[in-house]
């Protein structure tokens, strides 16, 4: 890899070559969306941060919850914006795409969630989410509240709570490193 084809601004080149079980992962990616995301490589590495960082991904984003995958991917992309994340606003604006099937709610969410058209308890949702960004030691009980009377378990709180918080750890990452989004995602599901 040269320097220009870095996935951040770090030179922490990938394992080379990768363990086995990394380049079958790597090839999976290939194959489903048609490209390594950089964030990935960007871990690469070192192969254990990899390995914790994907499998703590996977948890959260892919695992069975209360939460849909796209509500996963929409709380992403609010707390996404509200940080500012370059890198995940293009990628996880992209699945909110995919998911939805609707172009201009992941350019709404990306804007400014407030003007989408979602159910009231997406709103909701959502609400906790950019609160916990923005001032996550004022959350109490009341805003707990406000997700049950929504319709959510204290299952799909803790489900909400550990993607947002996730996702501001993983935005600080990104712009610290300014990490670089892979360019397929800005056309996909247009």
């Amino acid at each position: 890899m040269t320097q220009k084809d870095m996935p951040t601004a770090l030179n922490l080149p990938m394992v080379d070559p990768l363990p086995p079980e990394t380049q079958k992962y790597f090839d999976i990616c290939v194959e489903k969306l048609g490209m390594v995301p950089n964030v990935l490589k960007a871990n690469a590495f070192d192969i254990d941060k990899l390995n914790t960082f994907t499998a703590m991904y996977n948890d959260l984003m892919l695992a069975n919850s209360g939460l849909s995958k796209l509500e996963r991917e929409m709380i992403a992309v609010v707390v996404s914006s509200i940080n500012k994340c370059f890198y995940c606003l293009v990628a996880h604006g992209a699945a909110v795409r995919q998911l939805s099937g609707n172009p201009q709610l992941g350019e709404m969410l990306v804007m400014n969630y407030r003007v989408a058209p979602i159910e009231p308890r997406q709103r909701v949702m959502l609400d906790f989410a950019a609160k916990m960004t923005t001032a996550s030691a004022e959350i109490e009980e009341p805003d707990r509240q406000k997700l049950r009377d929504a319709g959510f378990t204290d299952r799909d709180i803790w489900d909400i709570a550990n993607v947002a918080g996730f996702f501001n750890m993983s935005n600080r990452v990104a712009s610290a490193t300014a990490m670089v989004p892979n360019p397929e995602y800005h056309a996909q599901f247009r």
